[in-house]
């Protein structure tokens, strides 16, 4: 089975300057974080872009629908920035690409080595093997449908929340 990891960027890939105190993009983590976590799945990945979900805009979002679009893979994991995840996850829905989609991020940097990011991977990676077509997000080892999921920015987590919401 053959899995594709479309990378966006996000928290999850950012770096820290210690020198002027700030948050920035190098590289992707991905193909470091599967090797440290053994993964043992055929994974093709996809650098899309390295950016910040809060500066994406609705071109990017198209570009990523027509990345999973156009990738020969069923089960798509798209890497993300939590800040407007479920943005994305609701255009990719609205796209009905027939295919298992699971976005998926981190709220502290991997590069910190304290990130959430190497579970959250983890666990979309599971996720997508095991749900049916659809669009979810992955966060704190949950899985949510991507109409019924918010960023609580309060608890620093996503929850479920009714479609009405």
């Amino acid at each position: 089975m053959h899995l594709r990891i479309i990378v966006t960027g996000g928290t999850f890939d950012k770096e820290y300057d210690e020198v002027h105190g700030r948050l920035f993009f190098l590289h992707s983590h991905v193909e470091e974080m599967l090797q440290r976590g053994r993964c043992k799945l055929q994974v093709a990945i996809h650098e899309l872009m390295m950016l910040d979900s809060l500066d994406m805009t609705e071109e990017h979002r198209e570009q990523i629908v027509d990345a999973c679009r156009n990738c020969a893979e069923s089960q798509v994991v798209v890497t993300h920035g939590t800040d407007t995840m479920v943005d994305t996850a609701r255009v990719l829905a609205k796209a009905d690409l027939g295919k298992t989609i699971v976005l998926t991020g981190a709220m502290i940097p991997y590069a910190f080595g304290s990130s959430d990011g190497l579970f959250n991977l983890g666990s979309a990676l599971s996720f997508v093997q095991a749900l049916p077509i659809g669009v979810y997000v992955a966060m704190n080892g949950r899985w949510f449908h991507h109409d019924r999921v918010r960023k609580n920015r309060d608890r620093g987590v996503f929850e479920a929340v009714t479609p009405a919401e």
